[in-house]
């Protein structure tokens, strides 16, 4: 059978029932749906109401098929992502390597001051820098010594505090059912192109797609008997995503674009929309939501610490000729634990330093170009015999990825002219 989507059902004899399989999606989606996830759709339904909630459901569907087909190279192939980045030459291992080491030490700075903002914002008395520093070093210690379940364990705690907040916040801003339903019919409003773009690539992440294939390693899912639990586990885990997104999109319709009230596009804007749950529902209220953003951005950091830490063990076995799966590229080995360390503490530099332009340029065009260097790559290793004829992409894959190449190519194009117009010109 020829797969031709994330939605076909290839038959196992093994699967385990539904309930059960909800794992590493959960952890790929609520490690990729961090606080400026969060913001972006916040200021989307602010300025243009529900006008852009087609694009949610455009941005769940491309990342599941993002994230099946991560999943889907690594149980037919046997394989891990970077191998098969490997495979299709040089030129990938010349993008990955600059780029892991330079998101990383930039991410981690961004991570820490994102968790450490509603801890802030509850106890004004704290210093900002102590508590993002405070955040990293816990973050260090629960991945350096934890285990893959333990950390599975622990995100899906994060997700349920996100369910309660962000999706309460929405129910008691009282939804405008007519005007969602308006909203699924595709639109796009006068200078909302970026907004679009944004918001179909931000529904669950960038590198952290790409990680997804580590965690069906650590979680047991090696083989292709795994393919139906893992498109399961992927559809319902973006599903959520899909959720949390619409609640911030209704809760910025609603509360701000009704009141024509503006707010930051930064991490801040969660700390003023929190002021304005207070000021309409009570102190608790805005309390509650300030430990809903602190779950969103912490569990991105744990999330990253975990995933993109396989990500460069597994790159640095491969450099050395380690076999495939050694304990040094799995969790708590001596890579993952060097990529650990690099996320947490030089990252701490940035917080007193202004980010140096030549590395802030570095960040931006690297960062960039993750999305469509996965789509275009993945289409390669898909359509070839890396794969299995029955594991090989159908029509609806490769033309959701060539979709998804082509509009996350745009942004990236949008993104790198911005930092240039801002750092160079």
């Amino acid at each position: 059978m020829t797969d031709s989507g994330p939605g076909e059902s290839v038959s196992e004899s093994s699967a385990p029932p539904r309930w059960k399989v909800v794992g590493p999606g959960l952890v790929v989606a609520a490690t990729g749906i961090g606080a400026a996830d969060l913001v972006a759709t916040l200021v989307a339904g602010s300025r243009y109401g529900y006008a852009l909630l087609w694009v949610i459901i455009v941005g769940v569907i491309m990342k599941v098929v993002l994230v099946e087909g991560a999943g889907r190279y690594t149980l037919a192939s046997g394989n891990t992502i970077f191998q098969g980045w490997r495979s299709l030459g040089k030129w990938t291992t010349v993008y990955f390597a600059p780029y892991i080491v330079i998101w990383g030490f930039v991410y981690g700075a961004a991570a820490m001051s994102s968790s450490a903002l509603p801890i802030v914002a509850l106890f004004p008395s704290l210093d900002l820098k102590v508590v993002a520093i405070a955040s990293g070093v816990i973050g260090f210690l629960l991945i350096w010594f934890g285990s893959y379940g333990l950390f599975e364990k622990i995100i899906t705690v994060f997700v349920g505090i996100m369910f309660v907040t962000v999706i309460g916040a929405a129910v008691v801003a009282v939804p405008n059912v007519p005007a969602i339903v308006k909203g699924i019919v595709p639109t796009i409003p006068d200078g909302s192109i970026v907004y679009v773009l944004g918001l179909a690539g931000g529904v669950g992440g960038t590198i952290t797609l790409a990680a997804y294939g580590y965690w069906l390693r650590e979680k047991g899912w090696i083989t292709p008997k795994f393919m139906r639990v893992m498109r399961i586990d992927n559809a319902m885990a973006y599903v959520i995503s899909g959720i949390f997104v619409l609640a911030m999109l209704i809760v910025g319709a609603e509360l701000l674009y009704s009141a024509q009230i503006a707010i930051s596009t930064g991490d801040q804007g969660l700390i003023q929309l929190a002021d304005v749950l207070k000021d309409r529902y009570g102190t608790l209220f805005g309390h509650v939501f300030l430990i809903g953003f602190w779950a969103a951005s912490f569990s991105s950091l744990i999330g990253v610490w975990n995933g993109v830490s396989l990500m460069f063990a597994d790159f640095v076995g491969n450099a050395k000729g380690l076999e495939q799966g050694h304990a040094d590229t799995r969790v708590g080995g001596k890579y993952f634990r060097w990529y650990v360390a690099w996320l947490t503490f030089p990252s701490m530099a940035l917080l007193w330093l202004d980010q140096p332009i030549g590395l802030v340029l570095a960040y931006g065009v690297l960062g960039a170009i993750f999305m469509p260097f996965l789509a275009v790559t993945l289409l390669r290793l898909l359509n070839s015999d890396r794969v299995l004829p029955e594991w090989r992409n159908g029509w609806f894959t490769n033309l959701t990825l060539g979709i998804c190449a082509f509009l996350f190519a745009w942004l990236a194009v949008d993104q790198v002219w911005e930092v240039l117009t801002k750092y160079v010109f």
